[in-house]
């Protein structure tokens, strides 16, 4: 391992591109928060999802964690429109038809209560009449868009999208906003993978 590389998580908030360049003055950029040179983003969040983001300039790694053949982790906390029943659960479970793919099975659960997260900005759609759930999707692919198009396809919209892992690396009490370098115990199990 040469120690001009660098690793480190970020926790991206809503509305931050997942790229240091700005393409328009509408949304902010990782450069907004990010003052080190020369990282790049491992996968992407889309402009509307929350959450864990992994940069380094370890092409290398990068490669195996976007490769699908590597089939890494992630999970993300899923905020949708009504209550999915079990019959949802088990479709996103085994794999739903988005587009002209089907997705791998996934590992998915109903939470039990509303995850520790903040309010985001801007808050979510309300709707007085509607409830609103939260899932746990554990998924070992990434695809453009793939878990609002999973949920979508079995009738519970996505509201929300917080990405709270990707292997063993969690947001952890990373504030939303900021971002710190791994610890040597998570490079040496990122190495590992």
């Amino acid at each position: 391992m040469t120690s001009s590389f660098r690793y480190l998580i970020f926790h991206k908030p809503y509305g931050v591109l997942s790229q240091f360049t700005q393409e328009t003055p509408k949304h902010s950029t990782l450069k907004d928060y990010i003052d080190v040179p020369d990282v790049y983003p491992v996968g992407r969040l889309d402009w509307d999802s929350e959450g864990l983001l992994l940069l380094t300039n370890d092409g290398k790694l990068q490669h195996r964690l976007c490769d699908p053949r590597f089939a890494h982790q992630r999970t993300y906390w899923v905020q949708v429109e009504r209550i999915p029943d079990a019959d949802a659960i088990t479709k996103l479970q085994t794999g739903v038809e988005i587009q002209d793919y089907r997705t791998r099975p996934a590992q998915v659960r109903l939470l039990p209560k509303d995850p520790p997260v903040g309010d985001r900005n801007p808050p979510i759609r309300f709707r007085k009449n509607v409830p609103t759930a939260w899932l746990e999707m554990t998924l070992t692919e990434g695809k453009n868009r793939q878990v609002r198009r999973m949920t979508a396809a079995v009738g519970f919209p996505t509201l929300r999208l917080i990405r709270v892992s990707i292997a063993h690396l969690c947001l952890d009490g990373l504030q939303l906003g900021q971002w710190r370098n791994l610890t040597a115990s998570e490079l040496k199990l990122l190495h590992h993978l």
